[in-house]
């Protein structure tokens, strides 16, 4: 019997930015976590910041997505970012940086509501690089998952 394997497409408004075949891709979703296989039920749900893991056999490509929304079908899995990039190309010393940015703007009390909302959504994409940075090293970080 010959392996069945996922289409895998993330596109962002620049266009195609990720295509590869998968046993398996696991993302965060509005509703949790979830595990993608060939013949996976019709969704539609929107992703926060976070990881992608998408695994071929025994390699594992390992994105970070700036969020965005994941439809699936029995066949494929597309991914639609504003910003997408491959564990390996993040720089740690970038991610913690803008983390630091980001926790110190939410410490201005004089911060409009949009200025909160601004520093809470960099804190999150921090939060899903590092994520990413670390998962790409075999390393466990636990921020909010």
């Amino acid at each position: 019997m010959t392996k069945k394997y996922l289409k895998v497409d993330v596109v962002s408004p620049q266009g195609s930015v990720f295509k590869g075949e998968a046993d398996i891709v696991s993302l965060r979703g509005s509703a949790g976590e979830m595990g993608i296989a060939y013949g996976h039920t019709e969704l539609l749900s929107t992703l926060p910041a976070g990881v992608v893991n998408v695994r071929k056999d025994e390699h594992t490509d390992i994105l970070y997505v700036s969020g965005g929304i994941v439809e699936v079908t029995p066949t494929r899995v597309t991914i639609m970012v504003d910003d997408m990039e491959r564990a390996e190309n993040l720089n740690q010393a970038e991610a913690e940086k803008a983390r630091a940015r980001a926790q110190e703007a939410l410490k201005n009390p004089d911060a409009s509501k949009l200025d909160v909302e601004a520093a809470n959504k960099r804190l999150k994409e921090a939060d899903a690089r590092l994520k990413a940075l670390n998962s790409s090293k075999g390393l466990y970080y636990s921020k909010d998952d």
